[in-house]
């Protein structure tokens, strides 16, 4: 009999896609996952996985750059956020469904964050996009999801280790995968030339994305940060006192720590990388677990 697990997935960008890899080495080694909470990023790959629609959301993945992912960024230019995320969840739409939580065949939860009424917001019903979409609202790049009379943005900022909001039973284990873990890097080796030929098409790509930028705020010779370095900073620090106090709180079985310092919250095109990554710490420490047992 397979031993059941309920997974907790950190945000963290682009480091999120790690949990593509965690996932997938788990069930390599017989594990059978049973439910799944995340946030942000978290929220992204645990819903995607709830809807049983990893691998195309993985091979879409792995075709960013060819696909032109800088396309998929609608700008608004408004006050609340750079970007709608319109474009985005319609393309994924085109190759994954939209479903309602309550109808997923695990059970799944989401956190988003409510900047108006001061609150956190978990979704355990309703659609899994609108969900996502929320969990995502990173503050001031993404435009924040309007319910009722609240106002949502990315979960982080509130709670971005949800252990608390995965549904637990008989007989399963927590694993937890942290996606902002402040040690040093260890990853598998990825081919020089291959990761030279994806950086120099995302540098192409970030460039223009901050042009568009310096439309609406135009840079300034002093700064030491530019415009995202502060705001990623800002939830950074935030999202390590929140994962710290998560973690003293509970105690995981199988803790999965992805170094905050293996890539920006923006490098998708490093998915590959961050699949193998997830990949290779999930090995060791489902190995150290095992032999702790």
């Amino acid at each position: 009999m397979k031993q059941k697990v309920s997974l907790v997935l950190s945000g963290g960008g682009a480091r999120g896609i790690a949990h593509i890899g965690v996932i997938e080495e788990l069930e390599r080694q017989g594990f059978d996952i049973t439910a799944v909470s995340g946030t942000s990023m978290g929220a992204v790959v645990g819903g995607v996985y709830a809807l049983g629609q990893m691998p195309a959301y993985k091979d879409w993945l792995f075709t960013l750059d060819k696909l032109k992912a800088f396309s998929l960024i609608d700008f608004t230019f408004r006050s609340q956020g750079l970007v709608k995320g319109d474009k985005l969840f319609n393309t994924m739409k085109a190759f994954i469904s939209d479903a309602n939580i309550e109808d997923l065949r695990i059970p799944y939860a989401a956190i988003a964050a409510d900047i108006i009424n001061k609150k956190e917001v978990v979704f355990t019903s309703g659609s899994i996009y609108d969900a996502i979409r929320a969990s995502i609202a990173i503050p001031t790049v993404f435009t924040p999801v309007k319910s009722g009379d609240g106002l949502l943005v990315d979960g982080g900022i509130i709670n971005n280790l949800p252990i608390e909001h995965v549904k637990r039973s008989p007989g399963d284990i927590l694993v937890v995968v942290n996606a902002n873990a402040l040690i040093p890097v260890d990853k598998p080796l990825v081919p020089e030339n291959k990761k030279a030929i994806k950086q120099s098409i995302y540098r192409q790509k970030i460039r223009d994305f901050y042009r568009q930028l310096s439309k609406i705020r135009p840079s300034r010779q002093k700064e030491k940060f530019g415009y995202f370095d502060v705001i990623n900073k800002t939830i950074s620090l935030i999202t390590y006192h929140t994962t710290q106090l998560a973690l003293e709180k509970y105690s995981p079985d199988i803790l999965i720590n992805i170094s905050r310092d293996c890539c920006s919250a923006y490098d998708f095109y490093k998915a590959e990388e961050m699949v193998e990554q997830g990949k290779y710490s999930a090995n060791k420490c489902i190995e150290a677990f095992k032999n702790k047992i």
